[in-house]
């Protein structure tokens, strides 16, 4: 196997040796990187205990055994965010290109993390409800795509419907009614409802309120 160290100095065969190239031996010494490339390894120190540096920015401060990183950018960490295998470099931490997303939403990107600015941001406008807040109308619809439909109406004692302003996409799963006198002698009498009305027949007449769930 081939010494992974690259010698500082070569001697011809015929070459005089002098103090200055045996130093140079160890002095301008470098080594090969696992990829092969070569990379040049200095000690630096007052003493023989200093810190011994690699051209890529690896430190091991021989006096301690700590492993420590030359400076780089502030608010940077090493890293790869290239979207395929590359090279570490040190990138933001934050940012369009960095490895947080800082926006109004979240789901700008699904393979970096989320700031508490756009977390903040998601919450105060509405969690994903569109409408982020409530503006009339009687459609609600949650963002899993349950459906509220609500509403008030006036009716006389005979048969009839009340049909949604809008339909369910799929179907109404289940109807409520009460009256706005809370007056339990007065029922709406609903006999059937779908994905467009809601049929009923009241006892009488009177101001009924109604709810509406599906999808």
């Amino acid at each position: 196997m081939a010494s992974p160290i690259v010698r500082g100095q070569n001697f011809g065969s015929t070459e005089l040796v002098t103090a200055t190239k045996l130093q140079n031996i160890v002095d301008s010494a470098s080594f090969k990187d696992f990829d092969g490339s070569t990379e040049v390894f200095n000690v630096s120190g007052s003493t023989d205990i200093g810190t011994c540096v690699l051209a890529g920015g690896l430190a091991v401060k021989t006096s301690t055994g700590q492993l420590q990183l030359n400076s780089q950018a502030d608010q940077t960490v090493i890293g790869n965010v290239s979207g395929g295998s590359a090279v570490p470099t040190a990138v933001p931490i934050v940012g369009a290109a960095g490895i947080l997303v800082n926006s109004d939403s979240l789901g700008t990107d699904d393979t970096k993390g989320a700031t508490q600015g756009n977390i903040k941001a998601y919450v105060d406008g509405g969690g994903g409800f569109t409408p982020a807040s409530y503006t009339g109308g009687e459609t609600t619809t949650f963002p899993n795509g349950l459906i509220i439909k609500f509403g008030q109406v006036t009716l006389s004692a005979s048969a009839g419907s009340i049909t949604f302003g809008t339909a369910f996409p799929n179907a109404c799963i289940s109807v409520q009614d009460s009256t706005i006198a809370l007056d339990s002698s007065k029922n709406m009498g609903i006999t059937a409802f779908s994905a467009t009305a809601i049929t009923v027949n009241p006892l009488s007449s009177g101001t009924y309120t109604w709810l509406a769930i599906g999808h």
